[in-house]
């Protein structure tokens, strides 16, 4: 008589989490990340081909910090779940801009030509608002216990 043991690990929380998503929301999610990374790749990327003058430093830091962006919105392709935390970043900085920057400005009528450009740049970020699977992050980062402290 032989005896299996069943070495495959167990499956976890984060597993059984991720297959309450279903494939379709996945495909989704991950159709969000292709649009934002891609759009971002094409933009900025082209950016860091030599240039003859050195950036000024607000403009360098916008465009290495978008560039970062853009690699980890296609490792979200990959891991549409496990890279969400970026996709919440990037909803949270554009919703907090809107609120604190935008909507001051045009509630007093100084909305200039710079505003609005970054106003429908940052629109946008309806798309990630209706990729995000939000049942998934509100179990996983509200109402699952958190990481242990000791």
């Amino acid at each position: 008589m032989t005896m299996h043991l069943d070495t495959r690990p167990q499956q976890g929380v984060r597993e059984q989490a991720a297959n309450a998503v279903p494939l379709w929301r996945l495909y989704v999610l991950r159709a969000g990340y292709l649009f934002i990374g891609g759009g971002l790749a094409l933009t900025k990327w082209p950016q860091f081909l030599p240039h003859d003058t050195p950036w000024p430093l607000f403009a360098g830091v916008v465009t290495s910090m978008l560039t970062a962006m853009s690699l980890l919105m296609l490792l979200g392709i990959r891991y549409p779940l496990a890279m969400l935390p970026v996709l919440l970043f990037e909803s949270a900085w554009k919703l907090i801009w809107f609120g604190a920057v935008a909507l001051p400005l045009w509630r007093s009528g100084q909305v200039d030509a710079a505003t609005q450009e970054v106003v429908i740049t940052c629109s946008l970020v309806v798309v990630v608002l209706a990729v995000i699977p939000w049942r998934y992050v509100v179990a996983q980062y509200v109402l699952r216990r958190g990481d242990r402290w000791r």
